[in-house]
């Protein structure tokens, strides 16, 4: 098993893959929690927590200075450089659920983007011009750092993504790592390059040359390869002796088994002091399983510290056990069983699911993807909410877009403007993602066209 950077792990086929919305006409209803978790628009923790008020059970524990960096300021370097507004313009822009033609977009010094009139991007170095379409960073809701080479999920278009279990020193690192490198977008990289740059990487890479190292003041504390943006749920919370325990993909330390209440509560508490912007649960009938009254608690505490919580449900009941726990989201479309549609439209009314269709058969025929599919399709009927998630590090998914998850969502009735919709966000956004030959609404061509979308950065301009 390889790490995160360095390539991706061998394939691995586990029943559901490892772990659960964004929504396909709006934000989930319900408690500030599911809002945070399922509105197009969620911020990472390391955003999130600036901006409440009201200080829960799990904040209240924490000494003064004892929150994580991540925790400690909105992100930095986001917006243009010196507090100036930068702005972008294409031939057209896909943002708010429409395309839109004679729209630019603005990125605030705090680097969060806003459609305006085309009309108020000046002329000048701060406006950068690109053929083809802007809309929202593309959103994989469902991956795992530790099993994937993030560099590559970025270059293949996904700009964020959320880690749904593993080593939390681990994850935290790679989510710093990924916020060093987040400059403006708005920016030029001819503009914004260190005058040493170009020497830089014009020097050898030899293990040995340290002669060739910069110097100190001249390094960064990361490689450059370029990471997307990572919001993360920590480790798996299971039962004693509970999937993924007994997987060997799991690693050690990547799951923290909960035996009572009193442990769910820590466990929350460090979750949330470590940086995590959800809580990951698990609630599988191959195996040991979480007493209701645990996972209640499991719940509760992780919204009293405004904390989603994601169920991997897997097998008969799991659903149900996770919706009357309260729980905000499931880690992936029911598969193992056609559901009753008095349970799909009770979900429906306040829970989102991570799509996840692909796991199944990877492009071949699955009976799972099909009923998936089926149970998709009724919930969102019946007004659920969805987000798009792959469950990279799952097998042979490609580590960027995912075309064929994007057909398989087509499939349970979403239109390509849904799609967008369920992988992007629609506030606070900071990320934006270029389609260089314009965005392509046909049904038939939308997926492939789709699949050629990059993030927009500094290093990003016209071929």
């Amino acid at each position: 098993m390889t790490t995160a950077g360095e390539g991706e792990a061998a394939p691995r086929r586990v029943s559901a893959g490892c772990c659960g919305g964004s929504s396909s006409g709006g934000g989930c209803g319900g408690s500030a929690a599911r809002l945070a978790a399922c509105a197009p628009g969620a911020a990472p923790a390391a955003d999130a927590a600036s901006t409440t008020d009201a200080a829960p059970a799990a904040r209240a524990t924490k000494t003064a200075g004892a929150a994580p960096a991540a925790r400690a300021t909105k992100t930095a370097g986001a917006g243009p450089a010196a507090g100036r507004i930068g702005w972008l313009l294409a031939d057209s822009v896909w943002w708010g659920g429409r395309l839109r033609s004679g729209v630019a977009l603005r990125v605030a010094p705090d680097g969060v983007v806003k459609p305006v009139p085309a009309e108020l991007a000046p002329a000048g170095p701060d406006t950068r011009r690109l053929p083809g379409t802007l809309l929202p960073g593309l959103v994989d809701a469902h991956v795992h750092s530790a099993l994937v080479d993030l560099g590559t999920v970025r270059a293949g278009g996904i700009a964020a993504v959320w880690d749904l279990g593993g080593v939390p020193a681990a994850v935290r690192e790679l989510a710093e790592r990924a916020r060093s490198q987040h400059g403006p977008v708005a920016a030029d990289a001819r503009s914004q390059r260190p005058a040493s740059a170009d020497a830089r990487s014009r020097r050898p890479a030899s293990a040995d040359a340290q002669s060739q190292r910069p110097a100190a003041a001249d390094r960064t504390p990361y490689p450059a390869v370029k990471l997307p943006r990572i919001r993360y749920a920590g480790p798996f919370l299971i039962a004693p002796g509970g999937y993924p325990s007994d997987r060997e993909w799991a690693a050690a330390g990547s799951w923290r088994e909960i035996g009572s209440a009193a442990d769910a509560g820590a466990a929350v508490a460090d979750a949330w002091s470590g940086g995590a912007g959800l809580i990951k649960v698990t609630a599988h009938t191959g195996g040991p399983q979480l007493p209701q009254p645990v996972l209640r608690a499991l719940v509760d505490a992780a919204h009293a510290s405004g904390l989603p919580v994601v169920v991997h449900a897997e097998g008969p009941g799991t659903v149900a056990a996770a919706y009357t726990a309260g729980a905000d989201l499931l880690a992936h479309t029911p598969w193992t069983e056609r559901l009753d549609d008095a349970l799909v439209r009770a979900c429906a009314a306040r829970m989102c699911w991570i799509s996840t269709l692909d796991i199944h058969g990877w492009g071949e025929p699955d009976p799972a993807r099909e009923i998936a599919i089926d149970n998709l399709r009724r919930f969102r009927e019946h007004g659920g909410s969805v987000r798009y998630g792959t469950d990279l590090g799952n097998g042979p998914l490609p580590p960027g877009i995912n075309v064929r998850e994007i057909r398989a969502l087509q499939a349970a009735g979403l239109t390509p403007d849904d799609v967008l919709s369920v992988m992007t966000d629609s506030d606070s956004i900071t990320e934006v993602s270029w389609v260089a030959g314009g965005l392509d609404l046909d049904p038939e061509r939308f997926a492939d066209v789709l699949a050629t979308a990059r993030v927009v950065d500094a290093d990003v301009r016209p071929a």
